[in-house]
């Protein structure tokens, strides 16, 4: 006797995942016609609409979300229970889903991904990099790696790795203009300024998780893209305000260095956000990610050369 019910569920929660009646037939490998008509029999069959369709990707609606969430979390179950009873006992099975952001994805995420995958061969892994967030509920990742707060309390999330942010310049910029002793002074200063999504881009945070505050900054040059800010800083530009992991090699060479050094900034850990109880071999791929981070990046910055600390 046919369970149609599960097939529903991984079938529903590939089209969460692929986005495109296009990208769900190629993987299955069906037409996109008979994928459209699996989905408006699914949703007959439930009574609701899942999804809003558009001629370029499709978009979940609240029941669609509840629904591949569930669908994501029944799957997962059935997976730990089949390991559990010693079916796949000898290694692990499945797909997982991972989105994370373009600069640390490509390179560190995607790296450690593939060492994780290639002593797991039966595992299928879909990582998917982009500049945006991504809401991990209904959205077919197993898990999405962000840097810093939770933007909601209620979500679930395991820290990968400590991180904050600091603030650099050239040897050449303090040269030529010196250095801020405190965040005031960073009026004075021509700031490098990143635009990243919704965010308070002009502020920059100093302070204690307790007790942060934003100082407004301003400068000739703003950028969305990281690196390209970065590579304005080395060449004299400006200040700019990066995560430690990003900058740490530069710190390290002497290409960059750190001012307020002495001044806190919030933490901007490296987030894994997940779903409630996630399966084992999502369990293990995050431990895998937590120790590899641990020997690729550093916990600490370099400390402040003396001389780029008292310039004027």
């Amino acid at each position: 006797m046919e369970l149609p019910e599960f097939d529903d569920l991984r079938f529903f929660a590939g089209v969460a995942a692929a986005g495109t009646l296009t990208e769900v037939a190629r993987q299955w490998g069906v037409s996109v016609s008979a994928v459209s008509k699996r989905l408006a029999r699914l949703e007959r069959r439930l009574g609701v609409r899942l999804v809003n369709r558009s001629t370029r990707r499709l978009t979940l609606t609240d029941e669609g979300r509840r629904y591949a969430e569930g669908a994501r979390d029944v799957l997962g179950r059935i997976d730990d229970l089949e390991d559990e009873i010693g079916r796949r006992r000898s290694g692990l099975h499945g797909r997982i889903a991972v989105h994370s952001s373009m600069g640390f994805g490509r390179a560190h995420v995607a790296p450690l991904l593939g060492t994780f995958e290639a002593a797991n061969p039966d595992l299928r892994i879909d990582l998917e990099l982009s500049h945006l967030p991504v809401a991990v509920g209904g959205s077919g990742y197993d898990f999405a790696v962000r840097v810093g707060p939770l933007p909601d309390s209620r979500l679930h999330a395991r820290v990968l790795h400590r991180n904050r942010r600091v603030v650099c310049a050239a040897p050449s910029y303090l040269g030529r203009r010196g250095a801020p002793r405190t965040p005031a002074d960073l009026a004075g200063h021509d700031c490098i300024v990143i635009r990243e999504n919704d965010t308070a881009y002009a502020h920059w945070r100093f302070g204690t998780d307790a007790d942060a505050a934003g100082v407004r900054v301003t400068g000739a040059m703003t950028c969305n893209d990281g690196e390209v800010a970065t590579a304005w800083c080395r060449a004299g530009r400006g200040l700019v305000m990066r995560s430690l992991w990003q900058v740490a090699p530069l710190l390290a060479s002497g290409e960059l260095v750190q001012v307020l050094a002495d001044i806190p900034t919030p933490s901007a850990d490296l987030l894994a956000v997940h779903g409630a109880d996630p399966p084992r071999r999502v369990r293990a791929v995050l431990d895998h990610l937590v120790d590899g981070l641990a020997e690729r990046l550093p916990v600490r910055p370099a400390p402040v050369p003396a001389a780029a600390s008292t310039a004027t």
